[in-house]
């Protein structure tokens, strides 16, 4: 069977990589590996693992050969840091009390959870629903939004990532979840491009990614209003109203487009999975649009770094399927999950994380800009609280996949791990709970690297 084209997959099969697993992994670490790739089922982004991991403390990881990373990637868990204490007492209490309530029965620290995460997100009244991941949370959303309205379609952004499940496969828009003999998937999920200011996909692009609405007039809006207007039955549209790549929208983009749903009588979801609970420097990533959506999902740094748990905040009014099970699984009201998530949540007010994320993302973005100023292969920084991307470009304005993947794994060298997206954007994403020396630190490792392979 021939693959198709897999321009992120790539990485994992990169020289870079090869050369650095070649110099970097010991003989612990080999064992692993080889143990790995004998007893999992084999995939793109994930196949072969680049090392094993052996403690996570902090902003910090360690390898079995006992190389530690400070990790601004940690597939966006992270926020309250690895083994957090609070965390971790609040799940071995509640292990202790109650492991496990059976579906048909609720349980206070799931009641907490939901009453929790309705008061501290604006916009409401919500009704709550958890989930044990986000995939599936974002496939509650999805049902919602049937049910409410009666119809079955979505518009979604190409490129984006909304999960894994077979729902939310087909309104995400990577390739490598929709393709290569997947399909086909659910009809009705309509796609249309993103908004990125500076790789426009309708051509007016601005390298320094400042949006230019005088030549554009906002193209990546008037496409869903378009789409709305034509279709006349949409259930839905589906987006990051801040993209985790991180791409961030337009001034005025996501009022246009909650105004076009109103008029359309489609629904408004937020997937704020890996950017909600403080990411940004506010605890909800859409208050930075002044829009607030019909249904918000939240996921990842909801478990603290331990356990995995999302949620699905719907308005209230949207509470009309009672004789459907729209979720109904089996970890659903899990109340070892919800004492993690409201541990989760202790920490981030206690330490007053998304006031931190605000203070020390402008302190980041200040550095990363200097670095863009010295270096030409930087083509454009951008970012909000404590998501930022150096998105690298050769000097004909082309993305700059080989030297971002260089980068990776010369940071990697140096004991940072980050993560590139879309194939040239380096994107970083620690913990909230980071220091400001671990920060510096991290900036250096970086203009190291960016020192590298400008050379």
């Amino acid at each position: 069977m021939e693959l198709p084209d897999q321009r992120e997959g790539d990485v994992n099969l990169s020289p870079n990589r090869a050369n650095w697993a070649a110099r970097a992994a010991g003989a612990a670490t080999r064992d692993l590996l080889g143990r790995d790739e004998a007893a999992f089922l084999h995939q793109s982004l994930s196949t072969p693992c680049l090392a094993a991991i052996v403690r996570a403390e902090g902003s910090w990881i360690e390898d079995a050969d006992g190389r530690r990373y400070l990790d601004f990637h940690g597939n966006s868990v992270h926020h309250v840091g690895y083994g957090h204490p609070t965390v971790l007492a609040a799940v071995e209490r509640q292990m202790r009390t109650l492991p496990f309530a059976p579906r048909r029965f609720t349980c206070e620290p799931a009641i907490s959870l939901a009453e929790r995460l309705g008061d501290a997100v604006p916009g409401g009244p919500w009704k709550i629903l958890p989930a044990p991941g986000g995939s599936e949370a974002v496939e509650i959303a999805l049902k919602i939004a049937r049910g409410a309205t009666g119809r079955f379609k979505t518009i979604s952004f190409w490129d984006a990532f909304h999960g894994a499940g077979f729902g939310a496969a087909s309104i995400g828009g990577e390739a490598l979840f929709r393709s290569g003999g997947i399909g086909p998937l659910l009809p009705g999920s309509e796609h249309v491009p993103p908004f990125a200011c500076n790789r426009c996909p309708f051509g007016y692009s601005s390298p320094s990614g400042t949006p230019d609405l005088d030549r554009c007039a906002m193209a990546c809006a008037r496409m869903i209003e378009y789409v709305l207007e034509r279709e006349g039955d949409v259930a839905a549209v589906v987006a990051e109203p801040i993209r985790a790549v991180p791409y961030l929208p337009p001034p005025g983009f996501w009022q246009r487009i909650r105004r076009a749903c109103d008029r359309a009588g489609a629904l408004l979801i937020f997937d704020e999975i890996p950017t909600g609970l403080g990411q940004t420097g506010h605890f909800c990533a859409h208050e930075h649009t002044g829009v607030s959506p019909d249904v918000l999902v939240l996921g990842k740094a909801l478990g603290g770094g331990v356990l995995p748990v999302a949620a699905v905040l719907a308005r209230a009014d949207l509470d009309v399927m009672p004789q459907w099970a729209i979720g109904h699984y089996t970890h659903e009201k899990n109340p070892v999950l919800a004492a993690a998530a409201l541990a989760t949540l202790d920490v981030i007010e206690a330490e007053q994380l998304v006031g931190r994320a605000g203070d020390l993302g402008a302190s980041l973005g200040t550095q990363l800009h200097t670095l863009a100023d010295r270096f030409p292969i930087v083509g454009n920084v951008r970012g909000v609280g404590l998501l930022w991307g150096i998105d690298l470009a050769t000097p004909d304005g082309a993305p700059a996949l080989d030297a971002a993947d260089r980068v990776l794994y010369l940071a990697l060298e140096r004991g940072l791990s980050l993560k590139v997206t879309m194939g040239s954007v380096l994107t970083l994403s620690p913990p909230l709970t980071i220091s400001r020396d671990e920060l510096d630190l991290a900036v250096h490792i970086v203009e190291d690297c960016l020192r590298e392979v400008s050379g």
